[in-house]
């Protein structure tokens, strides 16, 4: 087939698409359909619907064909999670805070301003954090099942800096980094920005599938691996012992670099020992206080062996030169008074409330978390299409992120990520509600 004929090809039906002459949900012939009606080769249909979903117009799904996309969608929403928009339900988003968080800071910051190291926080500080700082998170981290020096300590700007300090000091762009299928978005977008390839490793809600690790371990030079074994976000999973020590020793039989996230980690009260402590020798330990605290103060930290320590410094140095000082004594003064233990006990309730009031709203569609999660995977039913609920959904003015952002393999299932957290309980309620009335209109 002529090049030109095949690009009018792709052109003809992306016009359509874009039209409305095929309607989102619209069935396309099979590849070998389409090569017959068009009398084109096999391998040129499958080409010409490549393109299209490169385009973002069609996607492709195992054993029931190619359909058309909702493309009616905002830009971005199911591929970037944009911030939402003034006056629109937020259950993409998740900034979980508590009444009489506002009065807090004030009260901090008036503490702050009358404290004599108040000067000292307008200069730079140290790359890693001020040595304080850094012994008290030390401490911190010990008292909670992980026991580290505060030379293995530096405060970043965020977890998500954290993460991104990892990709850039110890991977090389090219390398290989194995993660689960569904996989937090932030990481995805880290790894892009370094040139880093993702391998999915198969999951399920009880966790990933580790001979399948080994296998791709085998066959691929696996650099690294990318873990979030407390509270998995998006699927909600607390690894047990055993799958933990099953990691390690994965991680240990083919060197791997372990990137162990623990961004939400607090709200699960009972997990067992992180791997940073069961492999302290090769795992950087990344998380933060925007959950547990409050999404404003980019305040984060990662714990690593000794021997890399420096070159991650180097890194904060090139990148942000170091964390502001006044919201690094913020969270260090609310860790030592226990106004953290507080709000992480108090966002532990809240959200066991939020599960439990989700689960009864969507009763009988089987939503996926954790009892104590901030976050809800709800699959949807077979005949349902994830785009064409998430278009409803914002006609409704209620916002909800499809399985797009978080999926790493080929093939994206048709699920919604419910953040739960960012909105009243009535609210959230009401959202839910939405939620389950577009699932059902679609449903057959």
């Amino acid at each position: 087939m002529p090049r030109a004929r095949y690009k009018q090809l792709v052109d003809q039906l992306a016009a359509d698409i874009r039209c409305g002459a095929l309607a989102p949900g619209t069935r396309l012939p099979t590849h070998r359909e389409l090569a017959a009606q068009r009398g084109i080769a096999l391998v040129t249909a499958s080409r010409v619907y490549a393109e299209l979903h490169a385009m973002g117009l069609v996607s492709g799904e195992t054993g029931r064909g190619t359909f058309v996309r909702e493309t009616s969608l905002a830009p971005g929403h199911g591929i970037d999670q944009p911030a939402t928009e003034g006056g629109m339900l937020d259950l993409n988003f998740n900034y979980p805070t508590l009444p009489g968080q506002a009065d807090l800071l004030r009260q901090a910051l008036r503490q702050l301003a009358l404290s004599g190291d108040l000067e000292a926080l307008l200069r730079y500080q140290p790359h890693a954090g001020r040595p304080h700082e850094r012994a008290l998170l030390a401490r911190h981290l010990t008292d909670q099942g992980l026991p580290v020096t505060a030379q293995q300590v530096l405060i970043v700007n965020g977890a998500q800096h954290g993460l991104a300090l990892t990709l850039q000091t110890l991977l090389k762009p090219g390398d290989v980094v194995a993660v689960d299928t569904l996989t937090y978005p932030g990481f995805k977008a880290a790894a892009a920005a370094r040139g880093v390839e993702l391998l999915a490793i198969p999951c399920d809600a009880s966790g990933p599938d580790f001979a399948a690790l080994a296998a791709l371990c085998r066959t691929r030079r696996v650099r690294a691996i990318y873990s979030m074994p407390t509270l998995h976000n998006p699927l909600g999973w607390v690894l047990d012992q055993r799958q933990r020590e099953r990691l390690v020793d994965i991680a240990r039989e083919h060197d791997l670099l372990i990137i162990e996230d623990a961004a939400y980690a607090f709200l699960a009260s009972s997990a067992p020992a992180p791997l940073a402590a069961l492999a302290p020798e090769r795992t950087v330990h990344v998380s933060g206080f925007s959950k547990n605290i409050a999404t404003g103060l980019r305040v984060g930290y990662l714990t690593a062996p000794a021997v890399w320590v420096a070159a991650l410094e180097r890194s904060i140095r090139a990148s942000t030169w170091n964390t502001p000082g006044i919201m690094t004594a913020l969270v260090c003064a609310w860790i030592e008074d226990g106004t953290l233990a507080r709000l992480q006990a108090q966002k532990r309730e809240d959200a066991r409330c939020r599960q439990a009031l989700a689960r009864r709203v969507l009763a009988g569609l089987q939503p996926i978390g954790h009892e104590a999660g901030y976050f809800l995977w709800l699959p949807l039913p077979a005949e349902v299409r994830a785009d064409q609920v998430v278009a409803r959904l914002l006609r409704e003015q209620v916002a909800v992120s499809t399985a797009e952002p978080f999926s790493t393999s080929e093939q994206v299932p048709h699920a919604l990520r419910l953040a739960l957290g960012s909105v009243t309980l009535a609210q959230l309620e009401d959202g839910l509600d939405k939620v389950r009335q577009a699932i059902a209109h679609f449903a057959y």
